[in-house]
């Protein structure tokens, strides 16, 4: 007898590329892999608005509103995916009504309505409030009563008010510093407690979540202040492109070092897991892994942020370069949410066999709706603009988003 079951174990570790049928279709589609980046982008551009305000990095002056407004936009978006994910996006309301601690994504709800209530929202309203105090003043008609009403009823910009909205950001500021860790760092904390799934149960998944995070983030921020500055007609101030060349590439080798030491880690415990991972970045994860995530999105930026940023090269020929790093990093973390999100369901629990993700074109969660939800926080950035402008050149003119 046990001969015979010493030889039926045989022929079982022999068996490869076997998965059970009810673990080929996947749980979580591509709304799941939108939804850590946007909130990582929210994050990222918190925190780099923060180095302005709390740490005095005078040369980001130029892209705090930007930066606020920008976190704002992608904040207001962030949760979409995951509603239209549910199917009946009512029920959400649940972990409101009904809260329960033991749920990470309930306590989501919370951490999320605390950020956007409570410390995004009142530091945009706190550094905007003397200007729309001044441009209801200065406006007639449905302007002076929108900014009067944004401003609720404030009309005090005497330099003491101004003084105290002033310390009110920096505190907010403060207390925005650990939520925005927390906002993020908890994505990853919810990938990283799954024990059963070898990808994702690793103790180094919430830092890594959160140091691609701040990347993303000031990599978008890099973008979107170079793109609206030469639609103003302007040119980027080299001060604040270079500051954010440096704490990119700081953060960039950063993360980079975390993933690394990461993967290092995975293969010095040589689990039974080892070589289905193996497998997994071998075949299904090769070019969105080896090729994009880490080549084109990390080691390309890498190679040229320090360039440009330590070279005596033209200034408009090192913008092109941190624009273009910029653009490969964005390509790059997504990749990374990628991986993480779909690469953890492409390997079967018994660790046996690889199954395929097949993305849809249409459909409630295919291409065209992801390719939604990643346009929409750029329009909801375009009004905010337009409402309250960021630029300081622009703090004296009343807006024009609203027609008179």
């Amino acid at each position: 007898m046990q001969a015979h079951f010493a030889e039926l174990g045989a022929l079982i570790n022999q068996i490869s590329g076997f998965i059970y049928p009810n673990e080929i279709e996947l749980q979580w589609s591509i709304l799941i892999v939108i939804y850590p980046y946007l909130t990582g982008l929210v994050a990222g551009a918190f925190i780099l608005a923060s180095l302005e305000k709390v740490f005095n990095v005078k040369e980001l002056q130029p892209t705090y509103r930007l930066a606020l407004l920008c976190a704002l936009s992608f904040l207001i978006v962030a949760p979409m995916p995951l509603q239209a994910h549910l199917g009946h996006p009512e029920r959400s309301l649940e972990m409101f009504l009904t809260p329960n601690g033991n749920s990470a994504m309930a306590m989501f709800g919370f951490v999320y309505m605390w950020y956007l209530m409570l410390v995004l929202l009142l530091e945009i309203w706190f550094d905007f409030r003397a200007d729309m105090v001044r441009w209801s003043q200065e406006a007639r008609g449905i302007k002076r009563f929108f900014y009067s009403a944004l401003a609720l009823g404030s009309k005090d910009i005497s330099e003491e008010a101004v003084a105290f909205d002033h310390k009110a950001v920096y505190t907010i500021t403060l207390i925005g510093i650990p939520s925005a860790f927390i906002l993020h760092g908890y994505v990853g904390f919810i990938f990283g407690s799954i024990k059963a799934n070898p990808w994702w149960s690793s103790v180094l998944i919430p830092i890594v979540f959160l140091f691609s995070a701040i990347v993303s983030g000031i990599a978008m921020i890099l973008l979107i202040y170079y793109v609206s500055s030469l639609v103003r007609g302007q040119q980027p101030k080299m001060p604040c492109m270079d500051k954010l060349a440096s704490f990119l590439l700081y953060a960039l080798i950063l993360d980079f070092s975390l993933e690394s030491l990461d993967f290092i880690h995975r293969l010095y415990e040589s689990e039974e897991s080892i070589h289905i991972l193996s497998e997994l970045i071998v075949s299904k994860l090769f070019l969105s892994l080896t090729i994009v995530q880490i080549l084109l999105g990390t080691i390309l930026p890498l190679l040229l942020l320090a360039f440009g940023r330590y070279s005596r090269l033209p200034a408009e020929l090192k913008r092109i370069i941190y624009v273009l790093s910029a653009m490969l990093i964005q390509v790059g973390i997504f990749s990374t949410r990628w991986n993480v999100v779909i690469g953890g369901q492409l390997f079967s629990k018994s660790l046996r066999g690889l199954t395929a993700y097949k993305l849809e074109i249409g459909g409630q969660e295919g291409l065209i709706t992801a390719i939604g939800f990643l346009i929409l926080p750029f329009l909801i950035f375009l009004l905010l603009i337009k409402i309250l402008p960021p630029w300081e050149d622009e703090k004296e003119t009343v807006p024009a988003a609203i027609e008179a």
